[in-house]
């Protein structure tokens, strides 16, 4: 086993905030379910990262009963699911032993957010000496306010203010400053064709 699927941070905690009304890729689930399923069928490792701020008191907050897997996906036992601090997959985690331990030397990466957990984890797993596959249509953003913009905006607000970076530059962006970088970015569809052969 040289390859490993790190599904990271698609997890109720998001869908618990007022901003999943504004979610890129709404239907994020069945497009990591059908990269864990070709995985599976690889005999590729599939991993779930999940992202926890104990004591904060809100949806990241383990005691919040958020901190899951979307319920529509199925990790299975003895799928390594891991729980993370920062915003990487590696520093908070033994994920890198994990890896190392069994023999894995490609990551394909997927989950939310585009531009801060999975590129962060694909930026420093390319760091790593890993080769990294980014797989973009199996990721998911939000708008991101205006570093002006008040602090405790409404989805509305946000939505209307001229300043605001919409979902769709923020994943434009991102495959900018990773493609031939740090990463391979690649979409479901021509994945599971090359893992298929088709």
């Amino acid at each position: 086993m040289t390859n490993a699927l790190i599904v990271i941070d698609v997890q109720e905690s998001f869908r618990a905030r007022p901003l999943w009304e504004a979610v890129n890729n709404p239907d994020i689930a069945t497009r990591v379910q059908r990269l864990v399923e070709a995985a599976r069928a690889a005999g590729d490792l599939v991993v779930w990262v999940l992202h926890a701020e104990p004591g904060s008191g809100g949806v990241f907050d383990p005691a919040s009963g958020h901190v899951r897997v979307l319920g529509e996906l199925d990790p299975r036992p003895g799928d390594p699911v891991l729980t993370k601090t920062s915003h990487n997959a590696f520093t908070t985690t033994n994920l890198q032993q994990m890896l190392t331990a069994r023999g894995v030397r490609h990551l394909t990466v997927c989950g939310i957010r585009t531009e801060q957990c999975v590129e962060t984890t694909a930026r420093l797993g390319s760091d790593l000496g890993y080769a990294v596959t980014f797989v973009t249509d199996a990721t998911a953003t939000f708008p991101i306010p205006h570093r002006d913009a008040p602090a405790e905006q409404t989805v509305a607000e946000l939505l209307a203010d001229p300043r605001t970076l919409r979902a769709e530059d923020v994943v434009a962006r991102t495959e900018y400053a990773l493609a031939g970088r740090f990463v391979t970015v690649t979409t479901v569809a021509e994945l599971i064709g090359e893992l298929t052969g088709s």
